[in-house]
């Protein structure tokens, strides 16, 4: 059966998935952006983000790439499609990513404010729901044809889904940075109580990678 899945989600030694004031210049959130020092050198990164074909390779890039694998749609927060907050001015912000986005499927956006869908170059349409995480869930299944589904963050779009019990599989890692303000992953979430066990756990020279599956 497809899974709903969490993949290459960083966080900090002390809990935090995003630093403190995100805006257009952060946004991460300040000091947010050393999260992915394990995550920005490998191939997988350095194809999807920047179209360039070297990289490296080892367990950070065994990791990256298993998160593109088997991946027929995404989930993402609003503040992880951009910065602009409450009602859409105009349809000016069209992403992080430029013409033509790292995902290549369909994309499911959470927002309180309607926006027609946005069709980008490399097979990247973004549709914006606003019915709430269940219905997100069941359009993104949808048009996953039969693959899983990635909720590809931020930390309370994540937190909705595991407080509903809808993740199936979270791939986690554990950046040696602190942060020491910001957004914590796991805040007011009892992993025990909602089913969830480590399955994997292995380190690199930049991260720990935990494998967390829903029992």
């Amino acid at each position: 059966m497809p899974k709903l899945r969490v993949e290459s989600f960083t966080i900090s030694l002390d809990g935090f998935g995003a630093g403190p004031d995100q805006d257009l210049n952060n946004p991460l959130g300040i000091g947010g952006t050393a999260l992915h020092g394990w995550a920005i050198p490998t191939k997988t990164f350095q194809k999807n983000l920047f179209g360039n074909d070297s990289g490296e390779t080892g367990v950070d890039e065994d990791f990256a790439a298993r998160g593109f694998q088997n991946v027929g749609a995404w989930i993402l927060g609003r503040n992880m499609f951009g910065p602009v907050r409450g009602p859409w001015p105009d349809e000016s912000w069209r992403g992080w990513w430029g013409d033509n986005p790292v995902y290549h499927v369909p994309v499911f956006v959470l927002t309180h404010h309607a926006r027609p869908p946005l069709v980008m170059e490399g097979g990247t349409t973004f549709h914006f729901v606003t019915e709430g995480p269940v219905v997100a869930l069941e359009r993104a299944r949808a048009a996953a044809g039969g693959k899983d589904v990635r909720v590809g963050g931020g930390v309370n779009t994540i937190q909705q889904y595991l407080r509903l019990g809808l993740i199936d599989e979270m791939h986690i890692a554990i950046s040696p940075v602190l942060l020491g303000d910001g957004e914590r992953l796991f805040e007011g979430v009892d992993l025990t109580a909602l089913g969830y066990t480590c399955m994997q756990h292995v380190a690199s020279a930049q991260a720990t990678h935990i494998v967390l599956t829903k029992q």
